[in-house]
């Protein structure tokens, strides 16, 4: 089965955490922490439509002022999503420049902080300054912070001596195109197959016509087919695939339960575990996981796959011990 989150650690295991996921149906990504960014080239930052902060240490909120300035500029708008607090620090950021001659963009951040309640939002308008305008209400949150046709992500908030927030990624279903019956049908691959899934996933009825078009031989051709025929004929309904994102937690009961149900199941589970066993003290001083710990916590989700990162520097000599250890807890071989 094709995956539909493309994922990948933008730095190696002892850089700041950021996690860029591709949705290539949508031809847009996801960024799961804002650390140093600068190895993402400014294509790749463009397609950002979504960005979700743990909390706002620097190693997890440094990339911010890149990401905004490859933005600036363009006709784009930009959610961001984090924790208690996180509107005033975003704020804090916008406030640190002068904003007089931006009267024509139109870049746009929203700017959403997840209570264990509600969720409280605010906009930031470049053309005015960057000035902030609050949402009149807050919104109740029930566990979704962003719910759309093709995936949802929910949240969980974590004790980091700060509410730090845990995060997934969850595809409701998972469409596939048996290309064999595409050419029994006579129809080609193409961009328009991006739109097919969309209607499928927004539940069009059976005469919902779907455009197909092609090149051949220099001519631009265009045919028409009902979406009940392409979706009986062409399309593969599976489970939905599921991403987990963890980061910057004590190994407290409260937050193994939180983690355990958050990445219940995931097909990939991308989990810190910044200290060996043999320093379980100190990573529970600094209110982190080790390796250990993080095997066990994907072990207990039953993920199929785990990804370690966010290692302390203090181990830069000694990398494969925290993942040895993560392997052993987790009982099969990691990811990466």
């Amino acid at each position: 089965m094709a995956s539909s989150f493309r994922a990948f650690l933008v730095n190696d295991l002892f850089g700041d955490p950021a996690l860029y996921v591709a949705l290539p149906w949508e031809r847009r990504a996801l960024l799961f922490d804002l650390g140093d960014i600068s190895a993402l080239s400014a294509g790749r930052l463009l397609k950002i439509t979504d960005v979700f902060v743990s909390h706002a240490h620097l190693d997890h909120f440094v990339g911010f002022d890149q990401l905004l300035r490859v933005l600036l500029g363009r006709p784009k708008g930009l959610r961001l999503y984090g924790p208690p607090g996180f509107l005033d620090r975003v704020e804090g950021k916008l406030r640190g420049y002068t904003w007089n001659l931006v009267e024509g963009y139109s870049l746009t951040l929203e700017v959403h902080e997840v209570h264990s309640d509600r969720v409280v939002k605010a906009r930031f308008a470049c053309s005015e300054g960057f000035f902030r305008l609050d949402d009149p209400a807050p919104h109740p949150f029930d566990g979704v912070i962003l719910d759309e046709p093709q995936f949802r992500v929910r949240a969980v908030h974590l004790d980091h001596r700060i509410p730090c927030l845990a995060f997934a990624l969850e595809e409701p279903v998972h469409l596939n195109v048996d290309r064999a019956a595409l050419e029994a049908l006579g129809v080609p691959v193409g961009p328009w197959l991006i739109d097919l899934k969309r209607t499928v996933r927004s539940g069009a009825p059976d005469e919902h016509p779907i455009r197909i078009v092609s090149t051949q031989d220099g001519r631009r051709v265009e045919r028409v087919l009902p979406l009940g025929v392409l979706r009986r004929e062409v399309v593969r309904v599976s489970p939905g695939q599921k991403l987990a994102y963890v980061t910057d937690a004590v190994n407290s009961p409260e937050n193994a339960e939180k983690i355990v149900k958050l990445a219940w199941g995931a097909d990939l589970f991308y989990c810190e575990a910044g200290y060996p066993e043999r320093d379980r003290d100190r990573a529970t001083s600094r209110f982190h996981l080790t390796a250990g710990q993080a095997g066990r916590l994907a072990a207990e989700a039953q993920a199929r796959r785990l990804v370690v990162f966010h290692f302390s520097p203090k181990y830069r000599d000694c990398p494969g011990d925290l993942l040895d250890e993560a392997m052993a807890a987790f009982g099969r071989r990691l990811v990466g």
